[in-house]
């Protein structure tokens, strides 16, 4: 059985899988890699529900799943990895010291900011929220935590700097 149920779906799959891959590159916009990994996975789909659709209409079934795969990757935000020509640098391996040193100063002076100011520029700029979101977790108007954050930024700043300058 599981026999038969292979060699009918490896037929399938060698004799359309040109037109499904046209298909999803027409509905991912011409993207061929993004096309490719739609067929994948609908044709993983399509083997899970060969047994009931196999001997009625798999060609339908398939491209109804594309379609809705597509639909769904649209929505995302996010396609997976993106292929690049050259591979980024790796840090090289060595002393690490001056970025502890770094972030501990940037620690101790977000400990001298009030804790509403501290908090807005954790959100905003740590945690990447959107403004609207930093308000509402900190529960005031957006423009007031627009406010925490710019003046609690701009404190920063006065604290980075007031640390670096040369005594003497």
């Amino acid at each position: 059985m599981e026999r038969f149920r292979a060699d009918g779906f490896d037929g399938f799959v060698a004799a359309r899988w040109g037109a499904l891959l046209h298909v999803a590159r027409l509905l991912t916009g011409g993207d061929r890699q993004r096309a490719e990994d739609l067929v994948q996975e609908a044709l993983v789909k399509l083997w899970f529900a060969w047994p009931k659709v196999a001997e009625q209409a798999p060609d339908a079934y398939v491209r109804q799943v594309l379609v809705r795969l597509a639909a769904r990757s649209a929505r995302r935000r996010w396609w997976g990895e993106r292929p690049v020509e050259q591979l980024p640098d790796r840090p090289a391996p060595g002393d690490v010291s001056s970025a502890v040193a770094e972030r501990s100063r940037l620690e101790a002076a977000l400990a001298l900011l009030p804790p509403r100011q501290r908090a807005a520029v954790v959100l905003r700029y740590c945690e990447d929220l959107p403004e609207a979101q930093v308000a509402q977790v900190l529960g005031c108007p957006v423009g007031t935590a627009r406010s925490h954050a710019s003046r609690g930024v701009a404190r920063l700043r006065q604290i980075l700097s007031d640390a670096v300058r040369p005594v003497g």
